[in-house]
């Protein structure tokens, strides 16, 4: 009954609101705009139903009051959108789309949001907030950056990343249009775009092309634009700058291209207003030391910047903006002779207006050539003054005939003079431009580019030049190319849907077009009348009249005036007036016919870079007899014609985006919103139109998820029991809407026309306020019930104790109480008696019937008793039987069980018996056969002993030759030295006998020079004996060496000996074992072979067929038993028989092994004194070579300073003949010899002393032999010999070493039988390691390549110690520093360090490896420091560890750069980290539902196209937190220590507060309450996951604070002072701006929520005025907290450490 009624009471809403929708009916409490004189619009309540035929409609305004609207039946004001729809981020998403709606949404936006952007379907309506905004910082950049256009509240960075995502995605150039009126933030929209680009395009070269691009707008902004009335810093001119894109989408360069500068400004100012900046800039820098050449003053001094009367904008710095101005000039690389080339050219036109000209008479001007200002021109310009003064008030008329030269008035020279300054500067303007292009050229090829287009909106003034005129011609082209392309849109937006496609009437501006542009047309004719000689304004204007007036419906003729026209154009009427018009056309259009000075002043085409680099000639014009060429007869119309279409050709080859700048107030008041200046601008740049052309087909575009999830209210629980929602959406709405024309079904989405949402809302609206009703009915109800139980009872009570009090004064008498008295005393003994005779009756009864019944009960009891007692006694009879019967049958059956499980228990230990023993025979086996290996061997080596004591034989044989030779040698040594000494004495006679001679005739020169000589020859000597000195000493040292190496080996052999002991002792417990096992063993062979003849002898089948299930009961019969002991019986017999045959065979093999180990023990012995004889024999060897070697080293030292000094001897006698022979005459002879044979006695005494020294050390050394000077021969043999017997010798340690080896083995092997022998014996000692890992230099770069580049991480983590490769790592650094090599070291960490850095370079977006060498490195610094010898870093190392310590080298410098290495990897890993989860964060914790069913969608518009019907591939929170456990069990695998996992888990969850929070930000339709919920849902689940993987101490939650905060903000109430206090004192986490934002962002999503006043928001404001926090918005998400490596010592010992062989590191050796 319930759903009948529903779907009658929604049948007759729609067929209401069909009749609303046609605006033939208007019902109460409907809501309509009424136009409004101050408002344009009036929100009014209708208070009385509207019938059709009435002539007014009774409203209420919103002041309330009432009001009678006369209305038009034919066109009945539009209704109003519901609230809930109000504040919408596009206009497209109102259900009625008509101006009023437009506009209260905008304002409302404007106003109480202080949001500045809204889509317009494709168009982006920017409203001028006069107030800087904290929206534009790179923060936003990068939260806009790879965001769909939707998904985000408006932004103008918004449509810079749709247009860069369509450029990457298509390969399509893309195009940027940014129109308004002067003072809609045009040229800021254009610069935010530029920025956007160059900031998510750098590029990766050094050439700094973005600044370039962004320096340009500086100097286009100085040079042309100028403070008007409506904006302080207006563009006035049109701008289209291309960004050029490579490949790879970066930028690599840009062009701009300039349209219709106003050239008129340069000249004339309107009053408050000024000229463009540069001039201004220049004045205030004047004082400049390099601009006082330039000779300029104040801006009030000069008549082109004093015109408007005002010359300073506030809060406007000129010589700050010249200096930024300079600055951009560099870095674009104009150099600065160029700049200051601009800057005389600017001077030079403010020098120019000021130039006096005087009027001579009323024909005739003149200029005085004592003009300063004319002067400073001419000089700046370098022109002839005379001529300039002339031509300045002359003009030249050039006919077919003649030349006329004809004075000019002076008003006709102040227009020249202007005209000519308007020339310069449009020439300036344009070169600079072009200087522009070429500092933003570049080398490579353009791939794709996006143009932005700064161009001038839709103007309309009182007076309208001739530049409004071309600029209304320029926006109707571009309003005719946005219809286009809506129209475009809308039908590829329809095909795509599968929707049929009508053709809409709309406003088609091609006619406007045509009257302009078209063959002789406005623009046409009015090149035509410039062309003409004697061209006149009138004669124009006359030619317009005839062809247009009343002929074309666009063109008027207004009525009271004949010097102007009005042209229709789509946003309004334009009056053009003649003067205006009649100036432009003289003084810019036609300067060839009537100023040729501002013709041929300059040359178009400059040869030179600069035009300004040469002068400029002022000359005559030739005359003209040919046809004016195509570049003279260009006018400024066709120029701006031929422009503007090159521009129509570009845009449309380009897919263009819309941006419409809107001035909200004329006043440039913050946030105030005049509501008749926007809507004359809304009209103006064509967004009502856009709204009006979507108003006629399908405006409101829902997807089927949205309207399901909106409005699953209003469908039934049958429609809902459907699978497939788009079938439930068709079905729904076909109930609710009867006409199906209102609605239209596509692929994706659901089509309605205008009113249907709101119908929609209405019917949402309706059943939840019928569901509230409802609940309120009954919650009402209850409690009203509830209240009147309570009273009633109250009621009752106070009735209750009113009727006693009653009663009792009623009744209360003497009489009546004497009677009452009475009455009881009566009654009392009356009911006494009759009491007393029914209990005496009941008495008698009672007691003879309980004689009767006990009676009857004993007698029964007894019968029973009797019969029980019988029963007693055949029970036990009859279970006695039976339990002596079930014992027996157990009994039986026990018994065999037991058999036949101890027979089964023997057999097991007889075989294990059995294979113990095998095993100790093979053992022993082999020991005899290594045995007799050793014994082989030991035979071979005594053999090569004899051989080797025979060859030392013959060696000391030899030496005793030699001995003997050598003191033959010796002795004859001796006799040649005492002929030499008889030498000596004769030549010392001679000498005598010649110095007498010569005494006084000889020179001081050649004596002192002897002298000299001498001493040269004496240091000669002293250092030749100070190196035999130094010989001696090494000699000592290496008898020394030998003598230690003696006593090693000496405590070798008393080390062996002590192992032969040992061994001997192991062979006794050995012998003792095997005797034991031995027992055992034969012990085992008897057991086996009894239980065979038990088993033979049991008959098995006999006891199967007796143990049947038929027989088990019967077990204890008498035979059985009796079988059972006669088996035991023969058992028995068995074993003892085979006890004593076996007893004798274990005797005789004990004798046998005893045999056998005395046998060895004698081998041992043996062997003991073979390793002492041969140790012996070498300790004789290693003498004989050791004096042997001393004997060779000494020989030949000796051998030299013998032969030296024989060579000096013979030299010195050679010297004193030589100046014997010179001195001769001059000096006697014999004076010199007498010197020289003194010195050579001096010398010869030291030899002789140093000889004998050397000799007695030699003979020292050599037992007895004479080293003076030894044969040849003698010297190679002994060599020869020493050579042999060293070789002999080593090869006598190779075989000592293997003899070594083989008693290893033989003890390794007996060490392992002891093993198995005996279990309970200690074992033996295990190799000992220190820790370290033995490597070659060769070998380090396969260290790492296996152990760091080809390691991969899974392979590694599991089952081992984490940090393994560390440490193997660090122990290769122990073995370099054990060896005290500095080298090796270094080389070992810079390989180590740079193949770090190489794995991490190549797996850079490899989140475990990264993750995996991050452990590694903070694991490798860690043992760094705890094995480095510090204190700090020992305190928590064990004894063992610290042996293990560094000893020679100091790597705190590697311990710096290996720490800077583990953060670059922490930074490395957490991007990683950031990366993968970040695309999950806003769709998890922002637009997931996680609590279903609580949030509602809304209509999203035009710009929500990339929704679908199955949204099942979205992130959820599940996703994020899968992700989280992910990074968790990745990290905790690898072994990172806890503290760095609770800092890359707080980073972690920085990140998703951050972004959440700066999303929220940016997304309107995301602050709702019910979106508060599920925030705080989410931040829980993230809580919950920290408490599971216990990291509550890593502050990770105190990150998520402001996102708490902000969705506390969102539930909370905000509503009164004590709302706006608590926000003040719970939102600390939240900076002002932020708390701000959330308030005039939240949105209700339902009726019943209401928006947040913007009176409580100047509250909250006000509030936390005092807060000093930062005005920032947004959060930075790139932001890092500062990372530690807390030093944790590691716990595993290097000593314990294995290298498994999956590292491939066989090479490696562990010391």
């Amino acid at each position: 009954m319930s759903e009948v009624n529903e779907s009658a009471v929604i049948f007759f809403l729609s067929r209401r609101i069909t009749k609303i929708q046609k605006n033939s009916e208007l019902y109460r409490y409907n809501r309509v705009w009424i136009p409004d004189n101050e408002e344009v619009w009036r929100s009014a309540e209708i208070t009385k139903n509207y019938k059709a035929g009435d002539r007014f409609l009774h409203v209420q305004l919103e002041d309330g009051t009432e009001l009678n609207y006369p209305v038009d039946p034919a066109a009945l004001p539009p209704l109003r959108n519901p609230d809930i729809l109000v504040g919408e981020n596009d206009l497209t998403a109102l259900s009625y789309l008509h101006e009023p709606a437009v506009l209260h949404n905008l304002k409302v936006r404007f106003v109480e949001s202080k949001l500045i952007y809204t889509y317009s379907g494709i168009i982006l309506v920017a409203i001028n907030p006069y107030k800087q905004l904290p929206i534009y910082g790179d923060a936003i950049i990068h939260a806009y950056s790879g965001q769909n256009m939707g998904d985000m509240d408006p932004h103008i960075f918004a449509v810079a990343e749709e247009a860069y995502k369509q450029m990457a995605r298509n390969n399509k150039n893309q195009s940027i249009i940014v129109s308004g009126e002067s003072g809609a933030g045009k040229t800021v929209s254009a610069r935010y775009t530029m920025r956007y680009f160059a900031t998510v395009s750098k590029s990766s070269s050094n050439a700094h092309v973005e600044d370039k691009v962004l320096a340009s707008n500086p100097i286009t902004e100085a040079v042309g634009n100028a403070k008007t009335t409506r904006n302080d810093n207006s563009s006035r001119f049109g701008k289209y700058t291309e960004i050029s894109f490579d490949q790879s989408y970066q930028i690599i360069g840009a062009n701009m291209r300039t349209y219709l500068l106003e050239k008129s400004r340069v000249v004339f100012q309107s009053e408050n207003e000024r000229n463009y900046h540069i001039f201004y800039q220049l004045c205030a820098s004047a004082m400049q030391p390099e601009f006082k050449h330039l000779k300029l003053g104040s801006a009030e001094e000069f008549n082109y910047t004093r015109m408007g009367g005002s010359t300073v904008i506030e809060g406007v710095d000129d010589r700050a903006n010249m200096v930024e101005t300079q600055k951009t000039f560099a870095l674009l690389g104009l150099k600065e002779d160029f700049q200051m080339d601009v800057f005389k050219m600017l001077a030079a036109i403010l020098h120019l207006g000021n130039v006096e000209i005087t009027a001579v008479g009323d024909e005739r001007s003149s200029i005085s050539l004592k003009d300063k200002h004319l002067h400073i021109f001419c000089e700046l310009l370098d022109l002839n003054c005379d001529k300039m003064a002339q031509w300045m008030c002359h003009r030249k008329i050039i006919t077919t005939s003649e030349t006329v030269i004809k004075p000019m008035t002076r008003a006709q020279a102040v227009n020249a003079r202007d005209a000519l300054a308007k020339k310069i500067y449009s020439h300036l303007f344009d070169f600079i431009v072009e200087r522009i292009n070429q500092a933003l050229q570049f080398p490579g090829k353009q791939h794709t580019f996006i143009g932005v287009l700064d161009i001038y909106g839709f103007e309309t003034f009182d007076v309208n030049s001739f530049e409004q005129f071309c600029i209304n011609y320029a926006n109707e082209k571009l309003q005719q190319q946005f219809n286009m392309h809506v129209f475009k849109l809308e039908q590829e937006e329809y095909m795509k849907e599968d929707i049929p496609w009508t053709l809409i009437d709309f406003y088609d501006n091609q006619p406007v077009i045509d009257l302009i542009e078209a063959k002789m047309g406005i623009l046409e004719l009015l090149d035509e009348e410039c062309l003409l000689p004697h061209g006149t304004d009138e004669n124009w204007l006359q030619k317009l009249y005839n062809n247009f007036v009343n002929k074309n419906a666009l063109f008027e003729k207004p009525r009271m005036s004949n010097t102007s026209f009005i042209v229709q154009h789509f946003a309004d009427k334009v009056e053009c007036k003649q003067p205006s018009v009649a100036k432009y056309l003289t003084v810019v259009l036609s300067p060839h016919f009537q100023f040729h000075l501002c013709a041929n002043s300059f040359r178009d085409n400059p040869v030179s870079i600069s035009p300004f680099g040469s002068a400029i000639n002022i000359r005559s014009a030739r005359p003209v007899l040919k046809s004016p060429n195509k570049q003279l007869r260009m006018t400024v119309g066709s120029k701006f014609r031929s422009s503007l279409s090159l521009l129509m050709v570009t845009l449309n080859a380009t897919t263009p985006h819309y941006v419409r700048c809107i001035k909200p107030n004329d006043e440039k008041l913050p946030f105030e919103f005049d509501s008749r200046r926007v809507a004359q601008q809304l009209r103006a740049c064509g967004v009502l139109e856009t709204i009006r052309i979507s108003a006629q087909s399908y405006p409101s575009r829902w997807t089927y998820i949205e309207f399901f999830s909106r409005y699953s209210i209003l469908m039934t629980q049958q429609e809902l029991s459907i699978n497939d929602k788009k079938q439930i959406c068709k079905i729904v709405l076909q109930r609710l809407i009867q006409d199906h024309n209102q609605y239209q079904f596509g692929r994706t989405k659901i089509f309605f026309r205008a009113g249907q949402v709101a119908y929609l809302e209405k019917l949402r609206s309706d059943k939840l306020r019928h569901a509230c009703i409802m609940i309120q009915k009954s919650v009402r109800g209850w409690l009203q019930r509830k209240k009147f139980l309570h009273i009633k009872e109250a009621a009752v009570t106070i009735q209750q104790y009113f009727r006693g009090q009653r009663a009792v004064r009623q009744t209360i008498t003497a009489r009546t109480l004497k009677q009452t008295w009475a009455a009881i005393i009566i009654q009392k003994y009356c009911r006494g008696y009759l009491v007393r005779r029914l209990c005496q009756l009941i008495h008698v009864a009672a007691v003879t019937i309980q004689a009767y019944t006990r009676g009857f009960l004993a007698r029964k009891k007894y019968r029973q008793m009797l019969e029980e007692h019988k029963a007693v006694i055949l029970q036990k009879y009859a279970r006695a039987w039976l339990a002596r019967r079930r014992f027996q049958n157990i009994r039986r059956f026990v018994l065999n069980i037991q058999l036949s499980y101890r027979v089964q228990q023997l057999q097991k230990k007889i075989e294990e018996q059995s294979r113990e023993n095998h095993g100790l025979l093979e053992r022993l086996t082999s020991l005899a056969s290594a045995h007799m290996n050793d014994t082989d061997t030991i035979q071979k080596l005594e053999l090569d002993l004899e051989k080797l004591t025979a060859q030392k034989r013959t060696y000391e044989e030899k030496g005793k030759k030699h001995k003997e030779d050598s003191e033959w040698k010796i002795l004859k040594l001796q006799n040649q030295n005492k002929e030499l000494q008889e030498q000596k004495e004769n030549l010392e006679i001679k000498l005598q006998e010649k110095t007498e001679e010569m005494k006084g005739t000889i020179s001081k020169r050649s004596f002192k020079g002897v002298i000299k000589e001498l001493q040269i020859l004496e240091k000669n000597f002293q250092n030749q004996k100070q190196d035999y000195e130094k010989e001696i000493e090494m000699l000592k040292g290496e008898v020394k060496i030998l003598k230690e190496e003696k006593t090693q080996l000496q405590h070798q052999i008393q080390q062996e000996i002590v192992i032969q002991d040992g061994l001997k002792m192991e062979v006794g417990q050995l012998t003792k074992q095997a005797q034991v096992k031995y027992d055992a063993s034969h012990f085992g062979v008897f057991m086996s072979e009894v239980t065979k003849q038990l088993l033979e002898s049991y008959d098995f089948e006999d006891v199967r067929s007796r143990l049947s299930t038929e027989d088990l009961e019967h077990l204890n019969e008498d035979g059985e038993l009796w079988f059972a002991y006669e088996g035991l019986k023969k058992a028995t017999r068995v074993l003892e028989s085979h006890f004593q045959s076996q007893k004798e065979i274990y005797e005789k093999e004990i004798e046998g092994l005893n045999f056998k180990v005395e046998h060895l023990s004698q081998d041992i012995n043996h062997l003991q004194k073979l390793f002492r004889e041969e140790n012996d024999i070498n300790d004789g060897i290693r003498l004989e070579v050791s004096r042997l070697t001393s004997e060779n080293l000494v020989i030949p030292d000796l051998r030299q300073q013998i032969s030296e000094l024989e060579n000096q001897k013979l030299d010195l006698e050679n010297r004193l003949q030589e100046q014997a022979v010179k001195l001769k005459g001059k000096v006697p002879v014999w004076f010199l010899v007498f010197q020289t044979n003194e010195a050579w006695n001096d010398v010869d005494k030291k030899e002789k002393e140093r000889l004998k020294v050397t000799t007695r050390e030699s003979e020292g050394l050599s037992n007895g032999l004479m080293q003076d000077e030894i044969q040849d021969e003698l010297q190679s043999k002994i060599k020869q010999e020493t050579i042999r017997l060293t070789v002999e010798n080593m090869d006598l340690e190779e075989k000592l070493d293997m003899k070594d080896r083989i008693i290893k083995k033989l003890e390794d092997q007996i060490k392992t039988l002891t093993k198995t022998i005996e279990k309970a014996h200690v074992p033996a000692l295990s190799k000992e390691y220190i820790g370290m890992m033995e490597y070659k230099k060769e070998d380090e770069e396969r260290i790492i390549q296996n152990l760091i580049l080809d390691l991969k991480p899974r392979g590694v983590v599991v089952n081992m110690i984490p940090g393994l490769p560390a440490h193997i790592l660090f122990m290769c650094v122990r073995y370099a520093d054990y060896l005290n090599d500095a080298d090796m070291l270094k080389s070992f960490m810079n390989v180590t360090i740079d193949g770090i850095k190489q794995v991490v370079k190549d797996h850079s977006e490899d989140f475990e490896m990264l993750s995996f060498w991050l452990s590694n490195a903070y694991y490798f610094l860690n043992c760094l420091k705890q094995y480095s010898g510090e204190e700090e870093f020992m305190k928590s190392n064990t004894p063992h560890q610290n042996k293990n310590c560094l000893k020679h080298f100091d790597l705190s410098e590697y311990r710096q750069i290996l720490s800077d290495l583990a953060i670059r990897i922490y930074h490395q890993f957490i991007i990683v980290m950031e990366n993968n989860i970040q695309p999950m964060i806003v769709p998890g914790m922002l637009e997931y539902e996680s609590l279903q069913g609580i949030s509602g969608l809304k209509p999203t518009g035009f710009r929500k196209r990339s929704s679908s019907i199955d949204d099942t591939d979205t992130y959820t929170m599940t996703s994020i937190l899968q992700q989280l456990s992910y990074f968790y069990s990745t990290m905790c695998q690898n072994g990172l220590d806890s503290e760095l996992l609770k800092q890359a888990v707080k980073q972690l969850f920085f990140l998703i507060g951050a972004i959440t929070l700066n999303s929220l930000f940016l997304r309107k339709d995301m602050c709702s309450c019910r979106k508060g919920m599920q925030i705080r849902c989410n931040i829980s689940y993230l809580e919950e996951w920290l408490k599971d993987k216990n990291l509550q101490s890593s502050n990770a939650k105190e990150t998520l604070e402001p996102l708490s905060q902000a969705a506390w903000l969102l539930q909370v109430k905000k509503i009164t002072d004590d709302d706006a206090k608590e926000i003040c004192e719970h939102c600390t986490s939240l900076s002002t701006v932020q708390i701000v934002k959330i308030l005039n962002s939240y949105t209700p999503i339902d009726d019943f929520e209401k928006r947040v006043t913007p009176s409580f928001v100047r509250k909250v404001q006000a509030m936390l005025n005092s807060r000093e926090d930062v005005p920032q918005l947004m959060l930075d998400t790139k932001y890092l907290f500062q990372v530690t490596f807390p030093f944790t010592p590691s716990p595993h010992a290097l000593e314990m450490i294995q290298v498994p062989s999956s590292f491939k590191l066989g090479f490696l050796t562990r010391v």
